[in-house]
């Protein structure tokens, strides 16, 4: 999203109240018997949903429903209400869907993701995203819409490294990291195509078009201020503009699970051209990379995972807006640098790194906890070289599984940053 924000479900709360009035009656039984275990006529995905409590399972304990027949559901919905300085109030809803497509045993799960939000500032925000593989894993789609009456906040370029010479350059670095906030219209439509070509290698193709409108910066009494000043640099309209383009990628991935992980690894690569004739106000080449390993630490509890992330992204050759350069929160799925605000630090070039421990508090999975550390990294127009300064965060996270049958978790984070930055980060499923 182009805002990072606080956010607070309200079933949260409550679920958080009762999950200690019940904790006493938590531990389902096993019903699955040992002779099956052993002749290997159930699966390990059985037996951990066997094994596992939810949401759902506590909410029919609470009205003392009676278990059904009916199959479980791969979707969760929860509210989504937020409040900051920046959006004023908001309310919403929030959904995630997750199930696997055809027959095959070995097909990965696909999931979806959907929500839409108000608030009392006026801030409209909406959004689809999709990562579905066909059967057997022969063909992957990934692709996002998102329509928002837009608020992102602005922190100057760089990685908050002082300029010293000109006077453009000094209001640009904003080492002090004074905050400015820009409103806008914002479009977005990205969709990717990859073909499995060896067991878990996909190749790929797609486009990408970012779109903003009626750019304002309503709160700056003066004209000097970094986007406008970089929109002149590099010749980009302060009221609008398009950054359009090809996406060609390269895939890997031998992740257990989509949502959340116990093993396996994933890579992507690929390259972002962006062309005049596709309406992009300038064409550009990108190179972005995203790596990220899981290790299960325990063949009992698997939960107990270290998990891994880097992501990077360099621009190589033309211009791209100040909004959509590479910086926090801006990979695919805008969750980097917990710990600081969307695009807190960002510039041509930017490289992130993460590394997160993942383990069980509940027997039955209902609860678990992370602890994190990241850092961020990126150049400057006025002399600093990538991975030559860096910025870190750190925290620490509450997970609810919200759903068994495709590992959705609730993940309550609470992090912090350089520059006294901090805040609680809320979303459905696994950062990465």
């Amino acid at each position: 999203m182009t805002n990072r924000i606080f956010s607070i479900p309200l079933i949260t709360i409550i679920l958080i109240l009762l999950t200690g009035r019940a904790s006493a009656q938590l531990l389902p039984v096993d019903t699955l018997k040992t002779d099956s275990l052993k002749n290997g006529m159930v699966k390990p995905a059985q037996i951990e949903t066997a094994n596992s409590y939810d949401v759902g399972d506590l909410i029919k304990k609470i009205l003392h429903k009676k278990p059904g027949t009916k199959k479980p559901s791969g979707i969760t919905v929860i509210p989504n209400i937020a409040s900051n300085p920046t959006i004023g109030s908001q309310v919403g809803i929030k959904a995630v869907a997750g199930r696997k497509l055809g027959t095959d045993p070995n097909t990965l799960m696909s999931v979806a993701a959907t929500s839409a939000s108000v608030t009392t500032k006026g801030i409209i925000y909406f959004y689809i995203n999709h990562n579905v593989y066909s059967n057997g894993n022969r063909w992957n789609l990934q692709g996002n819409l998102v329509v928002a009456k837009s608020v992102t906040p602005d922190f100057g370029l760089g990685i908050s490294n002082a300029a010293s010479d000109n006077s453009g350059d000094k209001i640009l670095s904003n080492p002090q990291r004074k905050g400015r906030v820009l409103h806008s219209m914002y479009y977005n439509f990205r969709e990717k195509v990859y073909k499995e070509i060896l067991p878990h290698l996909f190749v790929g193709a797609g486009v990408s078009f970012e779109i903003r409108r009626n750019i304002e910066d309503r709160l700056s009494a003066t004209d000097s201020t970094p986007y406008n000043i970089y929109s002149d640099r590099y010749g980009f309209n302060r009221d609008h503009y398009s950054s359009n383009g090809l996406l060609l990628n390269v895939q890997y991935t031998s992740r257990d699970n989509q949502n959340r992980a116990y093993k396996g690894f994933y890579a992507d690569a690929g390259i972002r051209i962006n062309q005049g004739w596709l309406g992009s106000s300038k064409n550009a080449l990108l190179f972005t990379e995203d790596l990220r390993k899981y290790i299960s630490l325990s063949h009992r509890r698997p939960e107990h995972v270290i998990a891994f992330w880097n992501w990077g992204s360099y621009l190589l050759s033309g211009a791209l807006p100040y909004l959509e350069l590479p910086g926090t929160a801006r990979d695919g799925s805008f969750r980097s640098g917990r710990g600081y605000k969307s695009a807190y630090f960002k510039s041509t070039q930017f490289n992130y790194s993460e590394i997160e421990y993942r383990f069980p508090i509940t027997n039955n999975g209902f609860l678990s906890g992370v602890a994190f550390y990241n850092l961020q990294t990126a150049n400057d127009s006025w002399g600093t070289r990538l991975f030559e300064q860096w910025q870190a965060g750190y925290g620490g996270g509450l997970r609810i599984l919200f759903n068994k049958q495709t590992r959705t978790n609730l993940c309550l984070d609470y992090a912090f940053g350089n520059y006294n930055s901090r805040g609680f980060f809320l979303n459905l499923n696994e950062t990465f």
